[in-house]
Formats: C-alpha cells, sequence, structure tokens
C-alpha cells in the first residue's frame, strides 16, 4: 500500500511544480524595441501605455497643429486633437500594421518635415497593440526628479518639439536641444508660457501641462536650467 501513496504524491509534486514553471504573459512591446520611456516615468513594459500623458501629447504637438490635423485645417479629414477624432478612423485596436495613422507615422511620411522618434513610435505601437484605449491618469510623476536628461528633455521632446525643432521651429524657437531650452529657460519664457503667465502666449497648445511636469522644469530653471 505504500507504493501507490507514494506514486501519487510524487504527481502531485511534478504537477504543482510545472504549474509555477508556465510563464505569465506580458504586454506586447509593438513597433520594434523594448522602449519604456515615458514622458511621466510611468511606462515599463509590465504596464499599459497612458494615452493621456504619453500619446496624446504627441499627436497634439505633431499632428493637431495649423495647417494640418486640427480642428479647422482638418488635412484628409483627420482632426488628431483628442481621444475621440483620433481613435475615429485610421486606428485599429490591437492591430498596429491595419492602422493607417500608425502606418504612415511608422514610414515617417507623416508628421511632414520630420518624423517621429523611435520611443514615440513604439509608444503609439504599443498603445494600440494593447487596445487603443482612453487610458487616463495613469502616468506617475515624481517632482523630485527634474535633471535635463530625465525629466525635461523628455517633456520637451513628447509636448512641445512637434512645432519647436528643425529649421523652420515656430516662432524660431528650437526645443529639441539643450542650447535652445536653455535660451528659452533663461529668458524666462519657459516658465512664462507652460504656466500661462499673463503676457505670455500659453503653451502647449493642447493645454497646460501637469502640475508635477510645469514643477520639474520650474525647480531645474530655479537651478539654473544645467545640463545635467
Amino acid at each position: 500500500m505504500k507504493k501507490p501513496i507514494l506514486l501519487v504524491a510524487a504527481m502531485a509534486v511534478l504537477f504543482f511544480a510545472c504549474q509555477h514553471q508556465v510563464a505569465s504573459p506580458g504586454i506586447p512591446n509593438g513597433g520594434g524595441g523594448n522602449d519604456t520611456t515615458s514622458s511621466g516615468g510611468g511606462i515599463t513594459a509590465d504596464s499599459l501605455v497612458c494615452f493621456e500623458g504619453d500619446v496624446l501629447p504627441i499627436f497634439v504637438s505633431s499632428c493637431a497643429i495649423g495647417g494640418c490635423h486640427d480642428s479647422k485645417s482638418k488635412a484628409e479629414g483627420y482632426v488628431l486633437d483628442n481621444f475621440e477624432n483620433i481613435t475615429k478612423r485610421g486606428i485599429k485596436p490591437g492591430d498596429p500594421g491595419g492602422s493607417e495613422i500608425y502606418r504612415q507615422i511608422a514610414s515617417g511620411e507623416m508628421p511632414p518635415g520630420g518624423g517621429l522618434s523611435s520611443t514615440q513610435v513604439n509608444l503609439i505601437s504599443r498603445w494600440i497593440k494593447e487596445g487603443a484605449k482612453n487610458t487616463t491618469n495613469c502616468n506617475s510623476c515624481d517632482s523630485s526628479v527634474f535633471t535635463y536628461s530625465a525629466a525635461i528633455s523628455v517633456i520637451m521632446s513628447t509636448n512641445c518639439t512637434g512645432c519647436h525643432s528643425g529649421s523652420n521651429a515656430s516662432g524660431g524657437i528650437n526645443l529639441s536641444t539643450y542650447s535652445g531650452i536653455k535660451t528659452v529657460a533663461d529668458n524666462g519664457h519657459l516658465v512664462g508660457a507652460l504656466t500661462q503667465a499673463p503676457g505670455f502666449i500659453a503653451m502647449p497648445p493642447g493645454g497646460m501641462l501637469s502640475d508635477c511636469n510645469i514643477s520639474q522644469i520650474e525647480k531645474w530653471v530655479a537651478a539654473g536650467a544645467p545640463n545635467n
């Protein structure tokens, strides 16, 4: 009688061991690469891309601008200024390759004058693969982190460089380089525009940055806007 009991026990051990060895499915990364960069510091390989904090700013800054896909121009019938309009056509949840908007972005054809960065393309790809959901209030942001490399450059590339980069930068203000950002930081225009202070043109056009992002920028400027 002991042998059957031992055999059953051994089978049970093997069963549970196999159960624990099954890998849990991960969220697909999309686009090509394991980019986990986020404007708020909250995107990781195991978390959902935040539409409000990471995807919408890219569309507003790079696509929903005058002459292109804003509510007035409506180039080719596309308006890319909010979740409803962005997902109305050209986005197929779960399928970046079947999404016309993504194909144009991934090919570099859009936005005109310069494509998005690989980080931005990967974020949009992941967002579509995850179902193109209207995820909001989902980015973590640590206002105690305000170095140029970890915070400021990321905020600028996500929210500002769609208009303010290259030789035709809006207003002649190039926010894609440290020197360009340093110039407007030193003369007060950066904080003035982002906080929508009287006498300044409010930026970005789609609305104010989060309180945390503004705090990061203010602290960086107060520290002398170092290239750190």
